[in-house]
């Protein structure tokens, strides 16, 4: 029986899966990931290894049936009242090349699906990442 993730570690997970969703993590998520875990109130007293966690996430991806088992496990991991927060850390992720990839698009539906989330939070959480995101031109 594998070791249940603590909730940063299942935040972590979220955020790794969604930069690798394409394929390949680029520079500005890395920069993201380390941003948001030093800023925000859920990853206070974080003192994992995001190196190590994205290393364990990783392998899970790997496997035949990789994104089902790491949803699995976020979502045994995460208390309930989580599952919008760990939503919105996707979405900054993905929102931070700018660019949302197909793949990351994907897998922020299958995150949505998994957590029922509510319609109108996706929607707001969304909004709230295209505006912050916006360029000038």
């Amino acid at each position: 029986m594998q070791k249940p993730l603590s909730a940063q570690e299942a935040l972590i997970w979220v955020m790794v899966t969604v930069a690798v969703a394409d394929r390949s993590m680029t520079e500005r998520e890395l920069n993201q990931f380390e941003r948001l875990i030093g800023f925000l109130p859920v990853f206070q007293g974080f003192e994992g290894s995001v190196g190590e966690i994205a290393d364990a996430c990783s392998s899970h991806l790997r496997s035949e049936d990789g994104i089902d088992r790491i949803l699995n496990r976020v979502a045994t991991s995460l208390p309930e009242r989580l599952y919008e927060t760990a939503y919105a850390l996707a979405v900054e992720v993905a929102a931070s090349d700018v660019d949302v990839k197909q793949e990351e698009l994907v897998f922020l539906q299958m995150l949505e699906d998994r957590f029922a989330l509510d319609k109108l939070a996706v929607a707001a959480i969304e909004h709230s990442a295209r505006v912050r995101y916006r360029k000038l031109a």
